[in-house]
């Protein structure tokens, strides 16, 4: 979810499956993870000061590259520094929790996962209206479709995502809470934004996104054709934590939390997983995600359950192969220094 304060966290990976969502046959919906939104947020210059130890990555919707390889997103960060404070973040989120795919085929009917939908430079613009956080979000009109497809289905009290990618201009819109109104003529969402994916195109800092850490959502989705049919995930993914710092680090670019606990995690850390760690008994997919992980890592997106990690819905997904995911404890994970912490 995004209210945009810690209060709302959820905290049961039950909620997960409560707000499962999406529509499977566009792309995925977050099954619920519990997040959080906008709120108080820090202000600085929030850059990195690492580097990429290897070459980039990025995946492809269309014929867009999501970023440039040089992008937060697609950076190689298997040979950067474990960050000091590693066990104490990998401590407070949950070292015995075990990992949970937000994302697969379906659960009581509806698709599990973030959906998003993919339109041309032709489809008409429709304007937003803004009911929560209209001066940290992109104005738009956006090409939202009358039925883009909605996190939690059409009559989810959830996060409501809606994702939209324009494969001509290589544009990404996202929205957050979104509800059409007139028959999708105009839509309303508690905020949203815009993102160039040609470019390292960043949120002002301060400022929140469809995200509470001000970021872009769909590039840190698992999607099935890169998983399965392509066998390599070249990118990090988006996970959730319960309890966040009041804090962000480079990329992300806004915090949800009035937690100053330094032990709490902050948005956007970079979890990797253990190069130690053995992957080689579970499903072929998550050898694949594991194998993403150990180079690309994952970043803190939002508040939710713990150790919940996002992708697409598709009916293709086997979720017996997923669960091996759950095999995966936080004990696998060390975070890596990025930068310093903007407050």
């Amino acid at each position: 979810m995004n209210f945009r304060s810690p209060l709302f966290a959820l905290p049961t990976p039950l909620l997960g499956l409560l707000l499962a969502c999406g529509d499977g046959s566009v792309g995925g919906g977050d099954g619920g993870a519990g997040s959080t939104g906008p709120g108080p947020s820090g202000a600085g210059a929030g850059t990195s000061t690492s580097s990429s130890s290897g070459s980039g990555g990025g995946t492809q919707v269309g014929s867009c590259q999501v970023f440039p390889a040089d992008n937060p997103w697609n950076q190689d960060v298997s040979g950067l520094e474990v960050h000091p404070d590693s066990d104490a973040f990998i401590e407070s989120i949950g070292r015995s929790k075990a990992l949970h795919p937000d994302f697969g085929t379906e659960w009581e009917g509806a698709p599990i996962g973030i959906p998003y939908v993919t339109v041309d430079a032709e489809h008409p613009l429709v304007p937003i209206d803004y009911t929560a956080y209209g001066d940290e979000s992109d104005p738009g009109p956006f090409p939202v479709p009358a039925d883009a497809p909605v996190e939690g289905g059409p009559s989810s009290d959830g996060d409501r995502h809606v994702l939209v990618v324009d494969t001509d201009t290589c544009k990404l819109y996202e929205l957050y809470r979104a509800f059409p109104v007139d028959g999708g003529a105009r839509w309303e969402a508690e905020s949203g934004a815009e993102f160039d994916l040609t470019i390292n195109d960043h949120h002002p800092d301060g400022w929140t996104s469809a995200d509470a850490a001000g970021l872009p959502i769909f590039p840190g989705l698992a999607r099935y054709d890169e998983i399965v049919e392509q066998g390599e995930l070249r990118h990090a993914l988006r996970f959730t934590v319960q309890r966040t710092q009041r804090a962000y680090v480079f990329p992300a670019r806004h915090y949800a939390s009035t937690v100053t606990d330094p032990a709490a995690p902050p948005m956007g850390l970079r979890l990797r997983m253990k190069a130690s760690y053995d992957c080689s008994g579970y499903s072929q997919e998550v050898q694949v995600i594991c194998a993403g992980l150990k180079k690309y890592g994952m970043l803190l997106a939002d508040n939710g359950a713990d150790w919940y990690v996002s992708g697409a819905p598709d009916p293709r997904w086997s979720d017996s192969n997923l669960r091996d995911l759950k095999s995966i404890t936080g004990d696998a994970f060390e975070a890596v220094y990025t930068g310093e912490l903007v407050k």
